[in-house]
C-alpha cells in the first residue's frame, strides 16, 4: 500500500497526521488507513449559490480504524474521537473493523476494502499483522451483488415513503416522519450497498449522508447544509427515528412533512437512476 501524503497540500498532510496521531494514542490499533477522495487525490471544496441559495459540498477525510483481532471499536467512538480533536464534525467519516474481519472480506472479494487496499494510504502499521490478498471478483459477480442489494434495499426505501405519505393524509405527522426516517435511511443504504457493497452500522442519517457523498454530489444536495431552512428540516427528518416515536413534546407540521416527501421523492429518484448506471457499468 501506499503510505505518502504529499500529493496533498501542506495543511491537509498535517490535519492527517495529527488525527493519525491522536487514533493512534486513544485506540492503539493494528492500522490506520486513509481512504477515499483525499487518498485518491480527487477532494472537492466547491461553494456555489444557485437560484440564490448558497450550496457547499466539501469531500471528506476518511478513515479505517483496523484493530487487533477480537478488539471491538464502534464507528461511533472512532468518529468521536477525530471529531473532538479536530472541530471538523461536519467532513471527517471514520470506520473500525478488526483484523480478522478486514483480511476475512478481503479473502472474499468485497470490493469496499479491496479498493481500499488498492488506493487507500497506510498512515500507521503496528506490524504485526499483513493484510491479506484480496480475491478479485469478475464483473458478473459484482453486478449480481450490486443487484441484489438495489432490489432488496430500494423497495424497502420506496414502501417507507408510501407509508410517510398514508400518514400525512391521516394527519398522523409524527409518525409521518419516523416513515419518512426510514425511507431516507433505506435510501442512502441502497446507494451505499451498490456502490460499495458494505453498509455502516449506523442509523444516524446525518453519518448516511456522509458516506453516501462519496457517490452522487447531487444526492448530498438534496439538503444542502449551508442553508438554516433545509438544515432544520433534516434534523426533523432525523429525529424521526426516536423523537417522533417516543418524545410526547416533539412537534412537525403538516407543511414541514410536506416538504420532506417532497425531498424524499427527489432523493429516491436520483438514487433510482445512478444506481442503474453504476449497475449498468460492471457490464
Amino acid at each position: 500500500m501506499k503510505t505518502k501524503l504529499d500529493h496533498l497540500p501542506k495543511e491537509k498532510q498535517d490535519l492527517i497526521n495529527s488525527l493519525t496521531k491522536v487514533i493512534v494514542e486513544k485506540t492503539n490499533p493494528e492500522k490506520v488507513i486513509l481512504y477515499g477522495s483525499h487518498a485518491t487525490g480527487k477532494w472537492v471544496e466547491d461553494e456555489y449559490m444557485e437560484d440564490g441559495r448558497q450550496y457547499d459540498y466539501k469531500s471528506d477525510y476518511d478513515f479505517l480504524v483496523i484493530t487487533k483481532s477480537g478488539e471491538r471499536l464502534s464507528d461511533a467512538e472512532v468518529q468521536e474521537i477525530v471529531e473532538r480533536r479536530s472541530g471538523l464534525n461536519d467532513h471527517i467519516s471514520a470506520i473500525s473493523h478488526d483484523i480478522e474481519y478486514v483480511n476475512g472480506k478481503l479473502s472474499d472479494g468485497q470490493y469496499f476494502f479491496a479498493d481500499i487496499q488498492k488506493e487507500g494510504i497506510l498512515l500507521y502499521d503496528a506490524g504485526n499483522t499483513a493484510l491479506a490478498e484480496k480475491r478479485e471478483l469478475s464483473p458478473i459477480e459484482k453486478k449480481t451483488m450490486a443487484l441484489q442489494d438495489f432490489n432488496n434495499w430500494f423497495p424497502r426505501a420506496q414502501s417507507f415513503l408510501k407509508h410517510a405519505r398514508i400518514s400525512l393524509v391521516d394527519k398522523d405527522f409524527n409518525l409521518s416522519d419516523f416513515f419518512l426516517h426510514q425511507a431516507a435511511e433505506n435510501t442512502y443504504n441502497t446507494v451505499i450497498l451498490v456502490f460499495r457493497g458494505y453498509k455502516p452500522k449506523t442509523h444516524n442519517l446525518e453519518k448516511l449522508r456522509r458516506y453516501a457523498k462519496h457517490f452522487s454530489k447531487e444526492l448530498t444536495l438534496v439538503f444542502p447544509m449551508s442553508d438554516k431552512d433545509e438544515k432544520d428540516l433534516f434534523a426533523l427528518l432525523r429525529k424521526g427515528y426516536v423523537e417522533a416515536r417516543y418524545d410526547k413534546k416533539f412537534v412537525i407540521t403538516e407543511k414541514e412533512v410536506k416538504l420532506l416527501v417532497e425531498r424524499l421523492e427527489k432523493m429516491q429518484a436520483i438514487t433510482e437512476k445512478i444506481c442503474m448506471e453504476k449497475i449498468s457499468s460492471f457490464d
